[in-house]
């Protein structure tokens, strides 16, 4: 299997790197880490349709990064698309909003079980942050309690000392703790108690670099009743998971409600748009918080909402993305082991992310993704992947053939290594 080369994003990296910091800035950039080694990635974008986008070298990917999640049912979608379109020729940033602003609000509360209202903006560090505003605002309390390694976005407030620019007292009043350990969270509203405004989490432990960890049993619901007991506002941060295990949000996929709910990568297969959905009780706090930003009722992006929703509604999309994800982790973790490699698929599997056995430093999996990616295969060796709809058994296929091709290059790279 030939391995691609990619002397036109080297390229352009070259002329990049003189005019924009580090070339290409935040995670997606090769100055990050997130690629090892750097050579076997491609860094720029000719085009993309389906579940593939090709490099300006011409190599094509099959890619289960989505973008690292808005692609949800395949790039270049023809009708999502259609609906940008056809806003576009009517108006996007104007003054005052578009009605379709109302359809949208409405259409989320009708799919989200825990939504009585909703209100947009662009990123989903806007909606967490705003999360965080609200509950402040509801209970007059300070303090917010998130779980380790839980990515909220790039406020100060939800880093760690250490990031650069970030200060202590920007984190002072964040308490960090274990995802499952409900002893500790009942330690901390001892300690802080009358103290604590709002409890921000992902649905489930998907911090990356690591295994992920799904919801203990009861783990939910008791953080639930906790919440309600002590006047906390439970966030649930469901800018990654969101509409990819529930439609109804994925605290109805766990069994609980959230206070307030955060959407943002799939809401609208590529298109830049986020949302904060609540309970009814917050309708007041998230009144009173002064929160705006320059593009944020732009149309078009709340015309390719409506259409991604309604479609994934109609395809019964979660379903599908399952199904696909269950198919893609069997058949690697059989293709792992016929190369004598301990795969392990974690996480949900609409959005697993992927380590290796015997492997604490990471660098096998590199090495291995390194190959896949070269064979046209686009995953992560730090991160959780994502399924999109438009994933055919075709490139399952294919992507099977090139994990044998890479697990036995690996392989072959490390004789002295057997299970």
């Amino acid at each position: 299997m030939q391995r691609y080369q990619y002397p036109k994003s080297r390229e352009l990296f070259e002329r990049a790197v003189k005019v924009i910091p580090a070339g290409i800035p935040g995670h997606l950039g090769p100055a990050s880490g997130c690629f090892i080694p750097v050579s076997a990635y491609p860094f720029f974008c000719e085009r993309a349709e389906g579940t593939y986008f090709w490099d300006v070298d011409g190599n094509r990917f099959i890619d289960y990064m989505c973008a690292y999640g808005p692609n949800i049912l395949g790039y270049n979608h023809p009708e999502v698309d259609a609906a940008a379109r056809a806003q576009i020729e009517k108006a996007n940033c104007t003054t005052v909003p578009a009605p379709l602003m109302i359809e949208l609000a409405e259409l989320l509360v009708d799919t989200v079980d825990s939504a009585d209202w909703a209100m947009f903006a662009k990123n989903g560090g806007d909606v967490t942050n705003l999360a965080m505003l609200t509950a402040r605002a509801a209970t007059g309390r300070k303090k917010i309690v998130k779980f380790v390694g839980g990515y909220h976005g790039v406020h100060p407030w939800m880093l760690d000392v250490g990031y650069p620019g970030v200060l202590y007292e920007d984190i002072e009043n964040i308490i960090t703790i274990p995802f499952n350990n409900v002893k500790m969270f009942k330690r901390v509203l001892a300690d802080h108690h009358g103290d604590i405004a709002g409890v921000i989490s992902t649905p489930y432990d998907h911090q990356a670099m690591n295994e992920n960890h799904l919801p203990a049993d009861g783990f939910w619901n008791e953080v639930r009743q906790l919440c309600t007991a002590n006047g906390i506002v439970l966030i649930l941060d469901d800018v990654r998971c969101g509409f990819r295990l529930d439609l109804r949000g994925s605290d109805y996929h766990y069994g609980f409600r959230a206070d307030l709910i955060c959407f943002c990568k799939a809401l609208a297969n590529g298109y830049n748009i986020s949302a904060l959905c609540g309970a009814e009780s917050l309708r007041p706090a998230i009144s009173s918080v002064f929160a705006t930003g320059s593009y944020w009722l732009s149309a078009v992006p709340i015309a390719a909402a409506i259409r991604c929703i309604e479609i994934l509604r109609e395809t019964n999309a979660p379903q599908i993305m399952k199904e696909i994800g269950d198919k893609f982790a069997d058949g690697l973790i059989k293709v792992a082991d016929e190369h004598c490699f301990e795969l392990r698929v974690t996480g949900e599997r609409a959005m697993p992310i992927l380590t290796l056995g015997n492997d604490d430093s990471n660098f096998l999996l590199q090495e291995w993704v390194a190959e896949m990616m070269m064979r046209g295969i686009f995953l992560a060796n730090h991160h959780n992947i994502f399924m999109n709809c438009a994933v055919s058994d075709e490139d399952l296929e294919q992507t099977f053939a090139a994990a044998h091709d890479a697990f036995e290059t690996v392989r072959k790279n490390h004789p002295e290594m057997y299970r």
